[in-house]
């Protein structure tokens, strides 16, 4: 049973209103009204009223800290704002004392932003080893297996991008707690869809992007890094904003490391991109991560038993704890089914052969049965 005024939230976002069906929040959520006019009005007061808006923008950036730090169950403290993804997960993976012979654990099926700045530990001798997964999935079990004495970190998506499966962080923080192994998180794809507790999950970082499924421009994330990683991290860069009490007197030059993850936000900020990111925490924390969460699986469910109807099968249809906000479907020719899709205002991804699906809090059964109609006439051509 949904527990939001649904109308209410749908109110906030064009896309419903120019009679679009948006169920491709896995690549690129929409901007809400509200984040809309929270933009406009730092752009006015810039343009022509607070210019110099530095120290009065501390407030925002202030709260946008303790939004992004309950949505991850952390605290502000934690919490440093980066341009992107990759570049957060840089900061971990070029931070830490490697040695040759280190080992990475990643998995096969992973999006290439939680590859790439590991791969590049090569350079240093490092080994990347990869868990194959079992139609889709990547099991507790795979990833205990390929554990060896020299891995030092294991990174995983929370949600996969191409199958939708999620893993069960709690119980691989747990297995990486015990062995000593760091454990890191790449949240882009569950951020704003499920609930994250990072002191429960054991996670040590934590990154995540702002314009999927947190509808923020693109150009905005954030990571939550806990003290024991903070304390193992070598700060590669350094800017005037790392230190403690850096707006003064800035000739006093000193390295005074902020105590906070603060210290990992070497300069200026975007904060266009934090306003917006703002103001749509502001309304998703107002909805409840929970709400969504249980909205979206509903809506999985309903899709995933209409794809049964049609005899048509998707990547992950297990049990909800497995799922999160994607449906990956199987179709032939799945480019001309996407083409078709949006001659009836359907707009969906296709990611290496697959339909990808993945609706948002606002969206509606009517709005997921409107899809399956589509997808049946589709297959009777």
């Amino acid at each position: 049973m949904l527990r939001y005024d649904i109308d209410k939230y749908r109110a906030l976002y064009p896309v419903v209103s120019a009679g679009t069906t948006y169920l491709n929040h896995a690549a690129t959520g929409p901007l809400s009204t509200r984040v809309v006019e929270a933009v406009h009005k730092y752009v006015h007061e810039r343009s022509e009223t607070k210019i110099d808006n530095y120290l009065l923008f501390q407030p925002i950036l202030n709260e946008a800290r303790e939004f992004a730090a309950r949505l991850v169950g952390a605290t502000p403290d934690r919490v440093a704002f980066f341009d992107n993804t990759t570049n957060a997960i840089n900061l971990l993976a070029t931070g830490l004392d490697w040695k040759p012979g280190d080992r990475v654990l990643l998995d096969d099926i992973e999006f290439p932003a939680n590859v790439y700045p590991f791969l590049n530990l090569k350079r240093f001798g490092v080994e990347v080893d990869f868990v194959r997964n079992r139609d889709g999935r990547i099991l507790l079990e795979d990833i205990e297996a390929a554990i060896t004495p020299a891995t030092k970190l294991i990174s995983i998506s929370h949600v996969q991008f191409l199958t939708g499966y999620r893993s069960d962080l709690e119980a691989i923080g747990a297995l990486c707690r015990e062995r000593g192994i760091i454990f890191s998180v790449d949240a882009i794809q569950s951020a704003g869809v499920v609930q994250i507790d990072v002191t429960k999950m054991n996670i040590d970082f934590l990154a995540t992007g702002g314009q999927k499924w947190l509808m923020c421009p693109q150009g905005i994330a954030f990571a939550y890094v806990s003290p024991g990683i903070q304390s193992k991290l070598n700060q590669a860069y350094l800017g005037w904003t790392s230190i403690k009490n850096f707006f003064g007197d800035f000739t006093r030059y000193r390295l005074d490391l902020d105590e906070t993850a603060r210290r990992y936000e070497n300069g200026t900020l975007n904060y266009i991109g934090i306003t917006s990111l703002h103001e749509s925490l502001s309304t998703l924390l107002e909805v409840g991560i929970d709400r969504i969460e249980e909205h979206i699986l509903d809506l999985s469910d309903l899709l995933l038993s209409g794809l049964r109807d049609l005899g048509t099968k998707a990547y992950v249809e297990g049990e909800r704890r497995e799922r999160a906000g994607i449906v990956s479907i199987f179709v032939d020719e799945a480019d001309k089914y996407a083409v078709r899709l949006a001659d009836s205002k359907i707009e969906v991804a296709v990611r290496q052969g697959l339909i990808r699906v993945s609706p948002h809090y606002y969206n509606t059964e009517a709005e997921v049965l409107f899809l399956i109609k589509t997808l049946r006439e589709l297959q009777s051509r």
